[in-house]
């Protein structure tokens, strides 16, 4: 065997290790189903603050059905329930300092708070939100990937009558 072969074959198995981290091509295909009943507990007194004004999806279809509930505690969780949408490689959920989140810009321009990783691509999902988030700045909801920085979809969200009566 020649010189170069010696090492070319190392470094390209090492190159198609590094590559296969950075794409992660079978997370594309992979499916994460929520089978957990995320549901804020039964007995807990809550009440629709923020509900969906209408959700968009990118690339193929995602539903993304976003409400903000306080818990009789006081806490307050987004919930996005029914939930759907490809898998990707390290998507998060922000809340978006903006009206809508439909394109990458305005999530990138307007500022966003980082709720975490997806827990799953299909199912019901609960994010806690902190005391100090401020919901008449956030107004949107975005699935993101951070890696690519690609907006998976997006839902605005607009109060709800009881919490402007509150």
């Amino acid at each position: 065997m020649k010189k170069w072969t010696k090492l070319a074959i190392p470094v390209a198995a090492v190159a198609a290790l590094v590559a296969w981290y950075a794409f992660r091509p079978e997370r594309l295909v992979s499916i994460a189903v929520l089978t957990k009943d995320c549901r804020p507990h039964k007995t807990a007194r809550r009440r629709s603050l923020w509900n969906p004004d209408g959700s968009t999806a990118f690339c193929t279809p995602r539903k993304v059905p976003a409400t903000i509930f306080q818990m009789g505690d006081g806490t307050r969780l987004l919930r996005l329930a029914s939930f759907s949408t490809s898998n990707g490689p390290d998507v998060h959920v922000y809340m978006v300092a903006a009206d809508d989140a439909k394109d990458v810009a305005t999530v990138q321009n307007a500022g966003f708070i980082d709720l975490g990783v997806l827990k799953g691509n299909i199912g019901d999902q609960n994010y806690k939100l902190g005391s100090d988030l401020d919901l008449a700045k956030y107004r949107a909801v975005s699935i993101w990937c951070k890696r690519f920085s690609v907006n998976f979809g997006a839902a605005a969200l607009r109060p709800t009558e009881a919490s402007q009566n509150h």
